[in-house]
Order: structure tokens, then C-alpha cells, then sequence
């Protein structure tokens, strides 16, 4: 069965963004680029692999699910991940590209039946409340931990209180401070 798997960056204190949406904070490193693109270069979204010169074929997913404003953050790109099936879950928008399917209702629903489909793992690439609303059927956590606070902002999971025990299966430190840590559903 395929997997759910929530891969974000966050702050020390538990944001994947600031509270405009910002997320040029983080601290970049070369050999964490390096590592991450070349472990997971689906999660590049498409208009920037030829920019990085990452010529990959996915690996890990082939689906990307994706809140509004993910979905919104370069409003130019219609399809940011046109190498991945792509799922923006919204009821307040509507999506003009056909290669992105805009789910209005049930986003635990889709992900359910999705799980059921062959294929790749399935790339939750934000945002914060919708992975909250998909927390009961995340199987994995993929968390690059950056080493900075950011003291508010939009928090990695946004929800009702749901605690949720997930096992540290991997972790590796870069140059920049930061850590990506690996954990699997309990």
C-alpha cells in the first residue's frame, strides 16, 4: 500500500512558514541541497529543476497533495509539480489547469483512495492545516529541522489536539545546523 508522507521544513519552534507565508528564513547549505534533491528530487517542483540542473526521475512519489496556499505560493505556475499527479485540497479557489484536480471536500477521503491505487508514496507538501486534517492517515514524517525560530508563523501541523506517536527511524545533520529527521507511524 502506498504511503502518506508529510515532507516539510520547519523551524526549531515548529513553523514551516512565517506569518505572511515566508519561508526565506532557513538557512541554506549546499551538501543539504545536494543530499535531499538527490534522495527525494520530486519534491523540486518542476518550473526549478532546470534551474538546479536536477534531471531525475521520481523516485519516492508521483503524487503531490498540496493546500491553497502551497499551491499559491509562485500564483505564475499553474502546475508546480507537472512530473507528479497533482491534488490541491480548497474550497475557497478555483484552478484554471487541468493537470491539477482541485478537491473541494473530503481530503482524508482522496488520500484513502489514493492509498488504495498503485504508484508511488504520496508527497503531502503543505500546508499546515491540511495536514492536520490528514494527521490519522500520515505514515511518515520526513522533518528538515532548520536552526532557527521563528517565533510565529504557520505551524507544521494545524488542528485539533490529536497526539500521535511516530517512531525517529533516521536523522543526519548538515553544515548549516539543520537536521533531517525520519520518522515512521507507530
Amino acid at each position: 500500500m502506498r504511503k502518506l508522507v508529510y515532507y516539510i521544513a520547519t523551524s526549531i519552534d515548529g513553523y514551516i512558514a512565517g506569518p505572511n507565508g515566508e519561508f526565506d528564513f532557513y538557512p541554506w547549505a549546499d551538501d543539504m541541497m545536494a543530499d535531499v534533491n538527490a534522495r527525494y528530487p520530486e519534491t523540486v517542483p518542476t518550473h526549478l529543476r532546470a534551474m538546479i540542473g536536477l534531471d531525475a526521475p521520481n523516485q519516492r512519489f508521483d503524487t503531490v497533495l498540496m493546500g491553497r496556499a502551497t499551491y499559491q505560493i509562485d500564483k505564475a505556475v499553474t502546475s508546480p509539480y507537472a512530473h507528479l499527479r497533482q491534488y490541491v485540497v480548497s474550497s475557497t479557489m478555483e484552478i484554471e489547469d487541468p493537470a491539477v484536480e482541485l478537491v473541494t471536500g473530503d481530503p482524508l477521503g482522496l488520500v484513502r483512495r489514493l492509498k488504495q491505487e498503485e504508484g508511488l508514496d504520496i508527497y503531502l507538501c503543505g500546508g499546515g492545516k491540511l495536514a492536520g486534517a490528514l494527521l490519522p492517515e500520515i505514515d511518515e514524517l520526513i522533518i528538515k529541522c532548520y536552526p532557527v525560530v521563528a517565533g510565529a508563523g504557520i505551524p507544521a501541523f494545524d488542528g485539533e489536539f490529536r497526539p500521535t506517536v511516530f517512531t525517529l527511524t533516521g536523522s543526519k545533520t548538515y553544515s548549516n545546523g539543520a537536521v533531517v529527521m525520519t520518522y515512521a507511524r507507530q
